[in-house]
């Protein structure tokens, strides 16, 4: 089977965003597929081509996976209405390989939501087999974060969800308010799997060289977020929980923010202005320097602004990145994330705008660092027998079959040769 991939974000494991696509076309590959992985230039990835662009475009192969990146760069740090023109760019150039790269299967996932016009445009223009992953509900999440208020564009963006979900063969929801979402839409849901974001335990699992950022004493308490530091992630509420701890004295509890994102210079700027030298600011790093991070780390800061429909419409790649490595899990917000680890005993949830509350937690694992190692215990025992990158991968593959007639047949010539 030949899959046409499309994630504008993708990234290998040397840059510092999500892998989640760079390990399902692994999956592909090994399956003994082909992948062709369509993406753009994303700020904090990486994918492994390094030659010139060549008319806006380059081409090669890494890790097995041949990759196209269009020359189309994108930063947290743009405007909403560039990052917009530069979501739309990346739709149209990618609708011309859709209708002319040669492909059993159109694979695309989001976000943002124009990640499935090319797949419209295949499945109508040239009767192509379409499975669309949604990563988030658009445009419910902006549109409840009041990031878009227009009603001509909401109901714009509206048309493409509904027109993206019943132009797809399959769909792929990454949590359960997700799968809901997608089914409210009249999807039938025999059509929709949900398969969350998953841990790479392999990545965690190996031996890194242990390392805290400067202004981190080997014996003080360290909770690290690390992640996207924008509107949508909230890291004010960390903010207020520093000036609550410092208010009570407890310089021991350092908390780390590692990653970029539109609103870092702001966060910085207000942790110098209030003296929040407990709050450690650190650029973003690759996946082996991360699970060195984490080799180091008290506790993992699951943080989101107080949106309802983050509580369970959200699959962050950080909670699975904490769980894989051990540690136990901080929540501000309730919702399917926050139950697992209050079912589990693999952390701790805290109500959301409350930094008293915040602060309380943060101490309490201060306080209680063997029961802290026990939690973490647990959270890896939940990865490993939930969230196993490799058996969601699996499934993933077999979802992606099972929508592919040619898929179908390829499996069958491949049980007979074995």
């Amino acid at each position: 089977m030949r899959v046409l991939y499309f994630h504008q974000h993708f990234s290998t494991p040397q840059g510092s965003a999500g892998i989640r696509s760079y390990e399902m076309a692994r999956a592909l590959v090994a399956r003994g597929h082909q992948v062709t992985m369509v993406c753009g230039s994303y700020g904090v990835g990486k994918t492994g081509l390094t030659s010139a662009f060549l008319k806006g475009m380059r081409r090669g192969v890494v890790d097995g996976i041949e990759v196209v990146e269009f020359e189309l760069v994108y930063s947290n740090h743009d405007s909403l209405l560039r990052r917009a023109g530069t979501f739309f760019k990346f739709a149209m150039r990618s609708v011309k390989l859709a209708l002319t790269e040669p492909y059993d299967l159109l694979f695309a996932t989001s976000t943002p939501l124009t990640a499935g016009i090319p797949g419209i445009v295949a499945r109508w223009l040239r009767g192509s087999r379409f499975v669309f992953e949604v990563r988030d509900l658009w445009p419910e999440l902006p549109r409840d974060m009041g990031v878009i208020k227009n009603p001509v564009v909401l109901t714009l963006m509206g048309w493409l969800e509904w027109l993206s979900y019943h132009s797809a063969k399959k769909l792929i929801g990454l949590s359960p308010g997700i799968v809901a979402g997608i089914t409210r839409r009249g999807v039938d849901t025999e059509d929709v799997a949900l398969i969350p974001n998953g841990c790479d335990l392999v990545f965690f699992s190996e031996k890194s060289a242990a390392w805290r950022p400067d202004g981190v004493a080997a014996g003080d308490f360290m909770a690290v977020f690390a992640g996207t530091h924008g509107l949508a992630n909230g890291l004010d509420a960390a903010l207020s929980a520093a000036a609550e701890l410092k208010r009570r004295g407890r310089f021991d509890i350092k908390l780390v923010l590692i990653g970029d994102g539109q609103l870092k210079c702001s966060l910085m700027a207000r942790a110098e202005r209030e003296g929040l030298d407990t709050v450690v600011f650190c650029p973003p790093v690759n996946k082996g320097r991360l699970a060195g991070l984490m080799a180091s780390t008290d506790l993992g800061m699951q943080l989101l602004a107080n949106v309802p429909a983050f509580y369970y419409g959200t699959s962050p790649n950080k909670f699975f990145d904490y769980i894989a490595a051990g540690l136990p899990t901080l929540i501000n917000y309730p919702g399917w994330l926050a139950n697992l680890v209050k079912d589990h005993k693999s952390g701790l949830a805290v109500p959301p705008d409350s930094p008293t509350a915040f602060a309380d937690a943060l101490e309490y694992a201060a306080d209680h660092r063997r029961e802290m190692k026990e939690m973490g215990e647990r959270s890896l025992e939940l990865a490993i027998s939930q969230f196993d990158r490799a058996i969601l991968a699996a499934k993933f593959v077999a979802w992606l079959e099972a929508a592919s007639n040619v898929g179908q047949s390829a499996i069958r010539r491949n049980d007979v040769v074995s």
